[in-house]
């Protein structure tokens, strides 16, 4: 007997792909829409369709498309693709195999599960705990050079201070004198090794450190003599700070006419950066990049401080390293620059590094010689991985190139799946409340708030200072005068805090950075109303705002009688856009005379769902034909701004 698996569905008010189930489970093949089967099976299959819940999970089989998911779930193809382009970002037609977490996803957004046919859904294999080590042990953990950041405001003088250092010119290879990359450089002196990392900025060191990759030991802050501190400086005391590294400060170009020690030692105690001089903790060096004065005492502190830190690692251990800055470059492929930390990476070493993988074809040192090996605290760029990597990620040795493909494949497709799944978002206001309600015992809101004049900004923190509560510290980490950067996204991230902003708008580009890194941004143009957000939302008061988001305006030209439809405005969009359910405001001169939502849209006699700038529409407004020529519309709507 020949049935159709969709009538004998639809029989029972069930999907498609909910009885096709029931035909795999009871080993039954499908051959198109239609099966075979015997008086005695059929019995048995309407059995277990009546007592099946039409909750139960859409069966999917391998090579799933969307035309077959169409089917599945009994819903016409265009809806299928439309949900896959407007809700799920995916291009595909009705032919194209999706993903299984793809198809996964997109019968989840209709409200069901999905159970795979057959293990039709490949699942990565697991990776390892720890990437296999065949390196032991056997010497144990010895003295390592130090792995030292400078950090500070632009043309201060980081770079040539390390030229002076290194003896080679650096800076005057730079693009303006600006350090443009990451660099990685090795100094040999008489007690010993140090390893400098030269940062193009502050965001760099706080991507790594957003990844979990604390490779810095030490952070030089250097401050001109005859500039002081400065808005970059003041970032990177922050940065440091939050970082909970130890700090040198390097007071640069002590030979300038301008120059004023002093007085940069009594503007870093403004920013909780006491000098010894003054009885505090930080080391202080007046130096000088273009005579060289002081800056043997600057290494001098610099071995003292790492010998006070102890540091250690086994040239013999476990291999591991991070990436400090990764390119690809057109000659040789992907290169990365790597900081091993522990054990030893050697030329035709297996490893993994993040989610790719290689073996290593070459390995050079930092000023480009071929090197066989490289111990704890090395930089090295090496040659031979599958793919750039990112910033942070770690590196692994692996027993042989297999293996090392294998857990790399099995971390992207993890990736993937997180990917699906949204990235963590960082701290926001709802979530502090939802904090609150928990059973922590401590809790700490961090703040990052820019603004357009310094008195703002003192304002907040003197009220912040003023915040008290027994179950939460609220903790200022970074203030300032300007705009909102990327790099406060990126320091906001790290430090899970919120960034605010007071009469300022951020970068389009952080703006991009907090939607990618899920950071919170608030702006404020009441300073009060920032505290009283904080205060209502540590006592579990913190209800959602709403604020109206700008689309277009457009111009009355005309008003049609329609007998049956009643009054239409003819309409001319002359900014942005106009879309159906649009709220809108009518305003005739500087009177506003409506202020309701549009009922219908129509361009010619179609209707549309919205009009865009430079097009002719009809506008039916709900309940309200009092509209004249000559009358403005402006269309928006009301968005939830909280969370």
């Amino acid at each position: 007997m020949t049935l159709a698996i969709g009538e004998l569905a639809k029989e029972y008010g069930l999907k498609t792909g909910q009885a096709a189930g029931v035909l795999a489970d009871l080993g039954i093949a499908l051959d198109g829409a239609n099966f075979e089967a015997d008086n005695d099976e059929v019995a048995l299959i309407r059995e277990s369709l009546k007592d099946l819940d039409k909750a139960s999970p859409i069966v999917l089989h391998p090579n799933i498309t969307p035309r077959d998911v169409a089917t599945a779930l009994d819903l016409p193809q265009p809806e299928i693709q439309k949900t896959l382009m407007m809700k799920m970002k995916v291009m595909a037609t009705l032919t194209t195999t999706l993903k299984p977490e793809v198809a996964e996803q997109l019968v989840q957004n209709f409200g069901l599960t999905v159970r795979w046919a057959d293990a039709a859904k490949p699942k990565p294999k697991p990776a390892p705990a720890a990437v296999t080590q065949v390196r032991k042990a056997t010497e144990g953990a010895q003295p390592r050079p130090p792995v030292v950041t400078i950090m500070g405001h632009v043309d201060h003088g980081k770079t040539s201070l390390l030229d002076y250092i290194r003896k080679a010119n650096v800076a005057g290879k730079e693009h303006g004198g600006i350090t443009q990359h990451i660099g990685a450089y090795q100094v040999q002196l008489p007690e010993g090794k140090i390893t400098f990392l030269d940062t193009p900025g502050h965001a760099a060191f706080t991507e790594m450190r957003a990844r979990g990759a604390q490779v810095t030991d030490i952070a030089i802050l250097v401050v001109a003599a005859d500039d002081g501190i400065m808005p970059q400086t003041k970032e990177a005391i922050n940065h440091i700070q939050n970082a909970n590294v130890p700090m040198i400060v390097a007071i640069n170009k002590i030979d300038m006419p301008a120059a004023n020690v002093d007085k940069v030692k009594l503007q870093l105690t403004e920013h909780n950066v006491i000098l010894e001089d003054f009885g505090g903790q930080v080391i202080g060096c007046p130096v000088s990049a273009i005579t060289g004065e002081g800056v043997p005492q600057l290494l001098e502190m610099i071995v003292l401080q790492a010998g006070v830190m102890n540091l250690k690692a086994d040239p013999r251990g476990e291999l591991s390293g991070t990436v400090v800055e990764a390119k690809l470059d057109k000659g040789r492929g992907p290169v990365a620059t790597i900081l091993v930390q522990n054990g030893t990476l050697r030329v035709g070493d297996a490893v993994v590094v993040g989610s790719t993988f290689g073996k290593i074809k070459a390995m050079l040192d930092y000023q480009l010689s071929a090197i066989a090996e490289a111990g704890p605290s090395v930089p090295v760029e090496i040659l031979g991985l599958s793919d750039v990597p990112q910033a942070g990620d770690k590196l692994e040795f692996a027993e042989e190139e297999r293996l090392a493909r294998e857990i790399a494949e099995s971390r992207a497709a993890q990736n993937r799946l997180d990917s699906l799944a949204g990235p963590n978002r960082g701290m926001s206001l709802a979530d502090l409340k939802k904090k609150l309600e928990g059973e922590e015992e401590q809790k700490v809101l961090n703040l990052i708030v820019k603004a357009d004049v310094q008195g703002s900004v003192e304002a907040v923190r003197g009220l912040v200072a003023k915040l008290e509560h027994p179950e939460i510290e609220v903790r200022l980490i970074h203030y300032g005068v300007g705009t909102i950067t990327e790099s406060d996204i990126l320091l906001a991230h790290a430090a899970n805090a919120i960034v605010v902003g007071f009469n300022i708008k951020p970068e389009p580009g952080a703006k991009i950075e907090a939607e990618r890194r899920k950071v919170e941004i608030r702006t404020y143009r009441i300073i009060y109303e920032l505290i009283e957000d904080i205060e209502a939302a540590i006592l579990g008061r913190l209800e959602p705002k709403f604020e109206e988001q700008y689309q277009g305006r457009v111009e009355v030209r005309a008003v049609f009688n329609l007998s049956r439809f009643g009054k239409v405005a003819g309409c001319h969009v002359v900014d942005g856009k106009v879309m159906r359910n649009s709220k809108c405001r009518v305003t005739r001169g500087t009177e506003v005379v409506y202020e309701g939502k549009i009922a219908s849209l129509k361009h010619v006699k179609e209707d549309v769902r919205e009009a865009t700038v430079g097009f002719d529409c009809g506008i039916k407004f709900d309940g309200w034909e009092d509209f004249k020529e000559g009358d403005g519309i402006e269309a928006f709507e009301v968005v939830q701004v909280n969370w």
